[in-house]
């Protein structure tokens, strides 16, 4: 394989395949990494543990903070359309020190969930032909190994053919979850349905959060939010591949919002008709069953689609995979633009010369996906179990970074219009001790013994993880510092907020990269 390092000087930025999506196939891509159905089978459950009927409205309020982070993201692209996204924009904001450690955030958050998705997809697969292994089984872990070479190579491939392959999942996703609404409220109208729960407005009061005594259930709220946040997580993917759109200044930032409006009004409507069609109790289908916790549709596939119940089996493991090569993009882009700035080894920045992807960094990423989710298994699933849960405080984390980047890298334009101070100060800020605000509130629940599935160092093993995993990032943060290449990042040279943005000016430039008119 032959890949070529960056060029700081190339009129064409870093290499990346410029002008290859719109809006549409940005949209797509945001949408695929949330993985739609999965989130949903993974956080439905646990929320209305959380919260019992307040579920939809936990839904809604965690829209808030990203809907005001997607503005942040929105706004610091229009200025600075870098893949390197939360990692650039924190550096240009507040310094290499927080710039490294928010790029550190989205790399951790991606690894972790790959693990996870992984064996999604390798249990559902087993699921579908008949089969059932536990979840460190070799035969899991192995086809698990496998999924993650698969969408590496598509990613490592080009965006174009990920993007194709994108729009059938995508649609193949939001099909099956048609079928579910559809039939969850055919079985409620015709009285054939679990345990049939009326539609209720209360399911949307914001002040519904209390306990058995009518305090304010904070723990439950925060841990709500916090699920729903994982749910949402990914539709800045359309950022990270700004560099590789036809506008990047317009296209990421519109496709960013728009997926975080569509994924509102699925996640609510599937949460509803849910509800409707199995209720909230503690028995048989209900959500505040906690058996059905893990997985909601796997319990009730057969109730609800009889023979065809298979679909929804097939639309996780789509999902799953789906997720998995478009989790790779941001990461690899991600590493990519911290070795173009020198806050990580020059390899990291090669870029592959005709399918102009960050070839190193994506393989990289596949490799190290692989080799944690093997080491997991070989450990204890529990502690994976955990990884996971823990997931939502390296989102919480980069997420907050970017939105107060938003605010200081603005800071002297906010008070120029209504506008700038309203998307470029006041929401981002509010978003961001939102999760800052979530970010502690579930550190100190996961400190707690009986929080997640494993106890170590004498507390919860959730929470040794989530913080662990972090703090991890500044150990290697220091190591790279010792290097005498990293001094002109960690000197702020190589990239502070004057630095020019490594991407074309000009929009046009791109139509005519594609037709040949650029080297």
């Amino acid at each position: 394989m032959t890949t070529t390092p960056i060029d700081l000087s190339r009129p064409d930025g870093k290499g990346l395949a410029a002008g290859t999506l719109g809006l549409w196939g940005s949209t797509v891509i945001g949408l695929a990494s949330t993985a739609p159905v999965y989130s949903l089978v993974a956080t439905l459950g646990w929320v209305v543990l959380a919260v019992g009927g307040q579920a939809p409205i936990a839904f809604v309020l965690a829209f808030i903070p990203m809907l005001f982070i997607a503005f942040a993201y929105r706004e610091l692209n229009n200025a600075v359309p870098d893949c390197g996204t939360t990692f650039t924009w924190g550096t240009k904001a507040f310094g290499p020190w927080v710039g490294w450690m928010g790029g550190w955030g989205v790399a951790v958050a991606g690894m972790v969930v790959l693990a996870n998705l992984a064996q999604i997809a390798s249990i559902y697969f087993w699921s579908l032909v008949g089969q059932e292994f536990e979840n460190n089984d070799w035969r899991v872990v192995l086809l698990g190994v496998v999924f993650i070479a698969a969408m590496t190579w598509v990613s490592w491939r080009g965006v174009e053919i990920g993007e194709r392959i994108q729009n059938v999942l995508l649609g193949l996703q939001y099909l099956v979850l048609a079928i579910f609404v559809v039939a969850a409220l055919w079985h409620y109208f015709a009285g054939t349905a679990p345990a049939p729960t009326a539609f209720d407005w209360a399911w949307f009061n914001p002040f519904g959060f209390v306990t058995d005594t009518g305090a304010f259930n904070e723990s439950g709220f925060a841990e709500a939010v916090l699920l729903a946040l994982f749910i949402y997580w990914g539709w800045d993917t359309c950022l990270a591949l700004n560099e590789e759109t036809k506008d990047p200044k317009r296209i990421p930032g519109r496709a960013a919002l728009l997926t975080t409006v569509i994924l509102l009004v699925t996640y609510v409507g599937v949460t509803v008709a849910a509800m409707m069609y199995a209720g909230i109790g503690e028995g048989g289908s209900g959500l505040g069953n906690e058996a059905n916790a893990d997985d909601f549709f796997l319990a009730v596939k057969d109730g609800l689609l009889g023979p065809v119940g298979w679909l929804l089996v097939v639309a996780v493991l789509v999902s799953a995979v789906s997720s998995t090569q478009t989790t790779i993009l941001p990461t690899a882009r991600g590493t990519l633009a911290m070795a173009a700035y020198k806050a990580l080894p020059r390899r990291f920045a090669r870029v592959h010369p005709t399918y102009k992807t960050p070839s190193f960094s994506t393989l990289v990423m596949g490799v190290v996906a692989s080799a944690y989710y093997v080491a997991m298994s070989l450990i204890s699933d529990n502690i994976l179990q955990d990884s996971i849960l823990s997931l939502g405080l390296a989102i919480a984390f980069y997420y907050a970074v970017t939105g107060y980047s938003c605010v200081w890298y603005f800071r002297r334009e906010l008070f120029g219009s209504a506008r700038s101070f309203l998307y470029r100060g006041l929401l981002p800020l509010l978003g961001s001790l939102m999760l800052t605000w979530a970010f502690v509130r579930s550190a100190i629940d996961m400190w707690d013994v009986d929080y997640g599935y494993t106890v170590l160092l004498g507390i919860g093993g959730t929470f040794v993880v989530g913080i662990g995993s972090l703090a991890f990032g500044v150990v290697l943060m220091l190591i790279w510092f010792a290097f005498p290449r990293a001094k002109p990042f960690f000197r702020g040279e190589s990239l502070n907020r004057d630095t020019p943005v490594l991407v074309r000016e000009d929009p046009a430039d791109y139509s005519r990269s594609v037709d040949g008119g650029l080297a």
